[in-house]
């Protein structure tokens, strides 16, 4: 199980990556293994400003449909386009070419209350 400890996570298995007030979301490798084969990634936020745990788009797999949820506040300032053609990328690549969306953080005291690599590692058991 790829658990990267550079990146922090949420309970919802989702990763992000802080680089100054940007943040880079995706879905775990335990996610995207639950899931099973991405079929379509939907982001219908683009230049939104959502709450944390706001419904940000869906994942759908070939047997589920999954809500992602928005781990920090912000405006949604970019999505990965390549997902509309190659949404098998977030299986193959969830930590680099299968990243969902970037968001400008407008609460940066909410990074505080992401998981750590090891944190986020108990919960799943791994």
């Amino acid at each position: 199980m790829n658990i990267p400890s550079n990146l922090k996570y949420t309970k919802d298995h989702e990763w992000v990556l802080i680089e100054g007030d940007v943040a880079t979301v995706g879905i775990t490798d335990f996610a995207q293994k639950e899931l099973g084969d991405i079929v379509y990634v939907e982001v219908e936020t683009l230049d939104q400003t959502l709450d944390k745990d706001e419904v940000f788009g869906t994942v759908e797999a070939v047997k589920t449909v999954s809500d992602l949820f928005l781990p920090l506040s912000g405006e949604i300032i970019e999505f990965n386009d390549e997902l509309e053609s190659n949404p098998e990328d977030v299986n193959a690549d969830p930590y680099g070419k299968g990243w969902m969306v970037k968001i400008k953080i407008v609460n940066p005291t909410e990074v505080e209350e992401l998981l750590s690599s090891d944190t986020y590692r108990q919960l799943i058991g791994a």
